[in-house]
C-alpha cells in the first residue's frame, strides 16, 4: 500500500481484500476448472505479493514485510475459496435446471 494511505492495522485488511480480488481474477481468467484453477489463483496471487514485497525493499521510504505477505496470502486463500464456491454453485445450479 502507499505509505500512510491506510493506517495499521486496517492496511492488512486492504491487502487481503485486494489479493482476494486478484486471486479471483486470475482463476476466473485462466479458463481452468477444479484444483488447477484453485492452485493457479492462489499461488499466482501469492507470487505477485512476494514480488511486490521484494520490490518494496528497493524503494525509498518503503519496507518489505512478512506481515503484508501473510495478509496477501490470506486474501488469496479467500479469493480461491470464493472461486471454489462459485464452481460448486454452478455445478449444483446446472444439475437442477
Amino acid at each position: 500500500m502507499a505509505v500512510g494511505l491506510v493506517p495499521a492495522p486496517w492496511d492488512k485488511l486492504v491487502h487481503a481484500a485486494v489479493f482476494a480480488v486478484l486471486a479471483g481474477a486470475i482463476g476466473f481468467a485462466s479458463g481452468l476448472y477444479g484444483w488447477r484453477m484453485l492452485l493457479l489463483s492462489f499461488w499466482g496471487a501469492v507470487l505477485v505479493g512476494a514480488l511486490d514485497e521484494w520490490h518494496q525493499m528497493y524503494l525509498p521510504g518503503r519496507s518489505a514485510g512478512l506481515d503484508d505477505l501473510a495478509s496477501d496470502a490470506a486474501g488469496a486463500a479467500l479469493g480461491a475459496a470464493a472461486l471454489l464456491q462459485r464452481e460448486r454453485f454452478q455445478k449444483w445450479f446446472f444439475s437442477h435446471h
